[in-house]
């Protein structure tokens, strides 16, 4: 269910939200996460080995992506990157509902072609990018960034500042950023690696001002296994 806004809980837990967002705040531990092109032959693998609605973030219909964007009032001239989108459906349904500037970025380029394969000859309406988002320069600007389950990955200072500064060179004034991350009661570590757990307070304080929050919420995510991972979503306007 929508939260509504968190601003009236940013003005008393700032720091406190500060703290939650570090990794050794958050999950106790940041170690054991790959660098470099270590990431990119991680997922690489992953993809490989296994069938897209085999991985544990698998989701059919992602509902609640599809909400977040649809109330983001930006039409379906907007222009939508979805960072680490991989495999995932959700371009498939943005082009079904007759969305026409579609961005999907993510590390690993088998992840892409599983999905353009998937996609036959409507993958021509979207544009493909393999490239780690926290050492990628935009070419141009969005109306729309999503992101469901990249953020949580950057274990590092430096990574989550670098990812900041591509988001903020990519999103429009009065854009909007749609961000979902393991919530603090989620699992601590994902596909083997370590993650970094956040409530919306926390996420809004880690990707700063020039964001303002609207509307946050939290999923029950059910995998392939049949485990039970809860999510965070918070949507922002760029101020």
């Amino acid at each position: 269910m929508v939260e509504g806004s968190v601003r009236a809980a940013l003005a008393g837990s700032l720091e406190e939200a500060r703290a939650a967002s570090s990794p050794l705040g958050a999950t106790g531990t940041t170690s054991g996460a790959p660098a470099g092109g270590d990431r990119r032959a991680h997922w690489d693998t992953i993809y490989t080995t296994k069938a897209p609605h085999e991985v544990s973030w698998y989701q059919a219909r992602p509902e609640t992506s599809l909400g977040l964007i649809s109330r983001a009032g930006k039409g379906q001239k907007a222009s939508i990157i979805d960072v680490g989108g991989g495999a995932s459906r959700l371009v498939d349904l943005l082009l079904d509902a007759g969305h026409e500037r579609l961005t999907v970025l993510d590390l690993s380029p088998v992840a892409l072609e599983k999905a353009r394969a998937r996609l036959g000859s409507r993958a021509s309406l979207v544009t493909w990018l393999a490239a780690d988002v926290t050492t990628w320069t935009p070419a141009g600007k969005f109306d729309i960034w999503h992101d469901r389950a990249v953020f949580h990955f950057l274990v590092g200072a430096e990574q989550r500042r670098s990812y900041v500064a591509a988001m903020s060179a990519a999103l429009q004034e009065g854009g909007q950023a749609i961000l979902g991350t393991f919530a603090s009661d989620g699992p601590e570590r994902c596909s083997g690696l370590p993650v970094v757990r956040y409530e919306p307070e926390a996420l809004a304080a880690e990707l700063g001002p020039w964001l303002v929050p609207v509307e946050s919420l939290h999923e029950d995510h059910l995998t392939p296994a049949g485990k039970l991972q809860r999510f965070q979503f918070c949507r922002f306007v760029r101020a």
